[in-house]
């Protein structure tokens, strides 16, 4: 079975990527992948070749494009969602931070905002009714945590544009009182084969240590959240129930149940 990895991070290093060719290798019993260069060579899969896909977070504003890769990323989730239209043999995509902000500007599910300050570090993530029963999210508790990193965000939800498309959001941010801002949406079910998240599901305890370790990266949040939430961070990687856990269960379930439902689909096929 096929997957393409969309790499949105435009040439920037990043361990992200990292952490999503890592999960996949789990798997690499039932999957073979290939990574396209979307913003920084405008790769873009062709979808007859794939089963599956996953598009990663990046950095930058989701509003900006050059006329040429983010066209032919939208263009490319308008073939996917008119092929789950027409055939039997769907197609199943996770979109990941960047992506899903991209995702949800495109399908005009919500208002895409910059935030007042970057949202950066171990949070927790709360499940709404819907996303109790969402398969994404199975054997994760209520609330969950993640890695967040984010300077934009998605936020008024489009309920009649949800309605129009099927869609339903599974998560939101963290309960803030606080502040007066409203909650981000934090993961979105766009359809039965297509769901994303605001946060990073990929995320690992190396990968955010090795961030936090950036001199300029430490530095910046002790002046933003202060030594003692730094250290609070820091304790959050080391616990098994919260990153940890998330990147152990949410990515490796999209893939176990797409792949389960391509095999079912292609056998059906057979039939």
């Amino acid at each position: 079975m096929n997957l393409a990895i969309l790499d949105m991070n435009d040439g920037e290093p990043n361990q992200g990527m990292r952490c999503i060719k890592d999960i996949v290798a789990r798997f690499d019993s039932q999957v073979s992948y290939k990574v396209f260069d979307v913003r920084g060579k405008a790769e873009i899969p062709e979808i007859n070749d794939y089963d599956l896909f996953i598009s990663s977070g990046g950095p930058g504003n989701p509003m900006d494009g050059d006329g040429n890769w983010d066209l032919k990323y939208f263009d490319f989730l308008d073939q996917i969602w008119i092929w789950n239209q027409n055939y039997n043999h769907k197609k199943y995509i996770l979109f990941i931070c960047h992506s899903f902000q991209m995702a949800c500007r495109h399908f005009g599910l919500g208002t895409l905002t910059k935030r007042q300050s970057n949202s950066f570090g171990v949070m927790p993530v709360h499940k709404t009714a819907d996303g109790q029963k969402d398969s994404l999210l199975q054997n994760l508790e209520n609330p969950f945590w993640a890695v967040d990193s984010r300077d934009y965000q998605v936020v008024q939800p489009d309920l009649k544009k949800f309605k129009v498309l099927g869609a339903k959001i599974i998560a939101l941010e963290k309960i803030r009182d606080h502040v007066q801002y409203e909650r981000a949406i934090m993961a979105i079910r766009f359809s039965e084969e297509m769901v994303g998240t605001q946060f990073h599901p990929e995320a690992d305890p190396v990968s955010f240590l090795i961030h936090l370790k950036k001199p300029e990266v430490k530095d910046k949040i002790i002046a933003s959240i202060g030594k003692l939430r730094f250290r609070k961070m820091l304790e959050h990687l080391v616990d098994e129930d919260k990153i940890y856990k998330t990147n152990e269960t949410l990515i490796p379930n999209f893939i176990e149940q797409s792949i389960q439902k391509v095999k079912a689909s292609k056998l059906l096929t057979l039939i």
